[in-house]
C-alpha cells in the first residue's frame, strides 16, 4: 500500500478541542478520559478521532453508529475483523489496515490468517464460513452486491440480523477507508495501552 505520507487534513490536536467536542467524545469513546486527561502518561489520541474532531456533529453520529457495530455486535468479532481487513486491504487504507491488524491479532487471528486476507477467499487457511465472508466482501467491493451462491452459503451460518450487520460492516469500513485515504491519515505509532 503506497499513498502520500503528507496528511492533507491533520488530526485536530486535543489541546484545540472545545468542550462540546470533548463531551461528544466522552459520550461515545469508552477510553476518552484517558486520552483527554492531559496527564504526562496519557496515551496519544488515535489519529482517526483527531480527524473526526474537525466535525463534531458528524463525529457524534459516526461514533454512535460505529459503536453499535464494534461494541454490541451480533457476529463474532473475528468474523467482523476479517471483513474489515479485507476492505482495508482492497481499498489500500494503510491506517485502517494497521489499526485492524492490531485488533484482529488481539482477538486471536493468526499471522497466517492476517497474511491470508491479502489473498482473499482462495487462501487455503480459511474455513468455509470465513471463505464466504471474504467472498461477500470482494463481491460488495467489485459488484456492490452479494451473488446468490455466496448469499446461500452465508445463510447457513448467519441469521438475518447478522447478515444485515455484516453488510453494514463492509460498507461502513469502505466509507471510512475512503475518508482515511483522502485525508492521507498515517497509521498511529505503536502505543502501550494503559489501564
Amino acid at each position: 500500500m503506497t499513498h502520500s505520507t503528507v496528511p492533507r487534513l491533520a488530526p485536530l490536536p486535543v489541546r484545540e478541542w472545545d468542550e462540546n467536542t470533548r463531551a461528544v467524545f466522552r459520550g461515545h469513546v469508552k477510553s476518552a478520559d484517558r486520552y483527554l486527561s492531559g496527564a504526562p502518561d496519557a496515551p496519544a489520541m488515535p489519529g482517526i478521532l483527531g480527524v473526526l474532531a474537525h466535525h463534531t456533529e458528524l463525529a457524534g453520529a459516526w461514533l454512535a453508529y460505529n459503536g453499535l457495530l464494534i461494541e454490541r455486535p451480533t457476529v463474532d468479532p473475528r468474523d467482523r475483523e476479517l471483513v474489515i481487513l479485507r476492505v482495508a486491504w482492497r481499498s489500500r487504507s494503510d491506517y485502517e489496515w494497521t489499526q485492524h491488524v492490531r485488533i484482529a491479532t488481539a482477538l486471536g487471528l493468526t499471522e497466517e490468517q492476517i497474511v491470508g486476507v491479502r489473498s482473499g477467499p482462495r487462501a487455503p487457511v480459511w474455513s468455509p464460513v470465513q471463505r464466504s465472508l471474504l467472498a461477500m466482501t470482494d463481491q460488495l467491493l467489485d459488484q456492490h452486491r452479494v451473488d446468490d451462491a455466496t448469499w446461500a452459503q452465508l445463510e447457513l451460518h448467519f441469521d438475518n440480523r447478522q447478515l444485515i450487520e455484516l453488510l453494514f460492516v463492509a460498507g461502513s469500513y469502505l466509507c471510512l477507508a475512503m475518508v482515511l485515504n483522502s485525508v492521507a491519515l498515517q497509521p498511529d505509532p505503536e502505543r502501550e495501552e494503559r489501564s
